[in-house]
């Protein structure tokens, strides 16, 4: 059955999600699931994402295949496969609700960090092997609960004062192989189902029109209001989130 609300919402997702892996909205695309889990179970919503952005993570690897700081990387995806093991058991036992509020959690902590970003204190710091392994294990969790690794790998990367070109190459080869660490756990969750395969092969083309739509746009306008506009709404959504997953959790 057709639901407008519904498909409105999977479009808008997905193609702010695509926007931000081409380098337009930053570190937005942590709303992908977020806004998802309003339309639907967070879990399910993880889930069909995870085949739309390894999609989205083909198209930006090739376009920035020359592009990536592979130190960087030595130092996080030790970490990041930790933090997906943990992930994956943590999923295994705990409540919608729970995931819910995670994903609420993650996402405030995300605009907390962009109004008061803890990376600006670390710039100009060396890349501490220590540090990049433990921002690369939280990134792997929060990607592997609901796809929001972005915020903690900004944290660690961003004082790197890399070029954007080089960032955004880094960062795609990043999740590109953390996404791909998560089929197999996805998998024997029964995350990967034919309702969640089917969704996800219809919205698959947005998202990967909004990747090149990103690349096209993103040296041709200025994003100020749209960030102030976006992070007030993220905000909320967060706060939504966060009350609906305590809700849950009390009611259960």
């Amino acid at each position: 059955m057709f639901d407008p609300v519904f498909v409105t919402v999977a479009v808008a997702a997905v193609l702010i999600v695509g926007l931000s892996k081409a380098g337009l909205l930053g570190g937005l695309g942590v709303v992908g699931v977020p806004l998802l889990a309003l339309v639907m179970s967070p879990r399910d919503a993880a889930g069909m994402m995870l085949p739309v952005l390894l999609c989205m993570d083909a198209v930006a690897i090739w376009m920035y295949r020359k592009e990536c700081d592979w130190s960087l990387l030595r130092i996080m995806l030790p970490g990041a496969a930790i933090g997906t093991l943990i992930g994956w058991a943590f999923w295994a036992v705990v409540s919608d609700a729970v995931v819910l509020l995670m994903v609420g959690v993650v996402t405030l902590l995300f605009v907390l960090d962009a109004i008061l970003p803890l990376r600006k204190k670390l710039e100009g710091l060396p890349p501490s092997r220590p540090w990049g392994g433990f921002w690369g294990a939280v990134a792997g969790f929060t990607s592997f609960i609901s796809h929001t690794g972005g915020p903690p790998f900004q944290i660690y990367v961003l004082p790197r004062r890399l070029s954007p070109v080089l960032y955004a190459g880094t960062s795609a080869f990043f999740f590109a192989i953390v996404n791909a660490s998560k089929l197999v756990p996805y998998y024997f969750l029964g995350q990967l189902n034919v309702h969640n395969l089917t969704l996800s092969a219809a919205l698959a083309p947005v998202g990967v029109v909004g990747v090149f739509i990103g690349v096209f746009l993103v040296r041709r306008i200025s994003a100020e209001l749209f960030y102030r506009i976006a992070y007030w709404l993220v905000f909320l959504l967060a706060l939504k989130l966060v009350w609906d997953g305590v809700n849950g959790i009390l009611a259960g």
